[in-house]
């Protein structure tokens, strides 16, 4: 079972059909990921905590409409999908053997939209169990990887380990008036592709040090987090393949990657 990290860009990707990331996630299941998941953990750049925390849902989700000033339609949405009070046991359990000795339940807390966003273009039908896992914007990207070695389990147990945040994400400087890229923009991205298509997973951890226009990019973590969970569920030894790429406003990658273990 591969791990995967989605650009989940703008909010409107949920209704808008010129963005070329919404006609690759409507492919899903026909063109990326044929295997239908016994669950789906979805690790979102919308749900900061201090420590991490999954959501123990019983019966159907609430859809969270976490966005302001957008057309009303998207405030209609609605994705009601089962919850994984099972999987979130086994997350916590995995974590706790691997050393991150406080991690927390929420039963209440619906799905954010870099989880209903996405998984409603991925599968409509809204039939798979999902729990969701919390980032910690405070911590590192280091720890963020080794969250996500802790959970490597899950992917031979069926489930979809899915990071959802942004390659690029500065929303001080959306560009809704221009065609092109922005250099900063460009040239991180381009560093980010080759860094993971090269197996340069040290130097994706440590990006601060090593990328150009890290801060520019992302200055604050949470919409990066996500890849370095994804990343590191996958192993040390995975390959990653670059599933979607494409531009919008001027600075929002939404640069997809799929890691799949060489050992599976």
């Amino acid at each position: 079972m591969e791990t995967f990290f989605i650009s989940h860009g703008s909010p409107t990707l949920s209704i808008d059909e010129s963005l070329p990331a919404r006609g690759f996630l409507k492919s899903w299941q026909q063109k990326v990921f044929p295997q239908r998941p016994t669950a789906i953990l979805v690790i979102s750049a919308h749900w900061e905590t201090d420590e991490p925390t999954v959501s123990a849902v019983h019966g159907k989700y609430s859809t969270i409409h976490d966005f302001y000033g957008f057309p009303g339609q998207m405030y209609k949405l609605k994705y009601p999908a089962p919850g994984a009070p099972e999987l979130a046991k086994r997350v916590k359990e995995l974590l706790g053997a691997h050393g991150f000795r406080h991690v927390h339940e929420e039963r209440k807390r619906g799905l954010d939209h870099g989880a209903w966003v996405p998984l409603m273009l991925m599968y409509p039908e809204a039939d798979i169990p999902v729990c969701q896992l919390s980032v910690q914007p405070y911590k590192d990207a280091i720890y963020h990887y080794n969250l996500g070695k802790a959970l490597s389990l899950l992917r031979e147990e069926g489930v979809l380990i899915l990071g959802s945040g942004s390659a690029t994400h500065n929303l001080r400087d959306l560009r809704f008036d221009s065609e092109e890229v922005a250099p900063w923009a460009r040239q991180f991205d381009t560093w980010l592709k080759d860094s993971l298509l090269e197996g340069r997973y040290d130097d994706v951890n440590n990006y601060l040090k090593k990328a150009p226009h890290a801060k520019v990019a992302h200055p604050r973590p949470e919409h990066f987090y996500p890849l370095h969970v994804a990343m590191g569920a996958a192993g040390e030894d995975s390959k990653a393949e670059l599933v979607h790429h494409s531009w919008s406003i001027g600075t929002l990658s939404y640069a997809s990657y799929k890691f799949t273990s060489s050992s599976s």
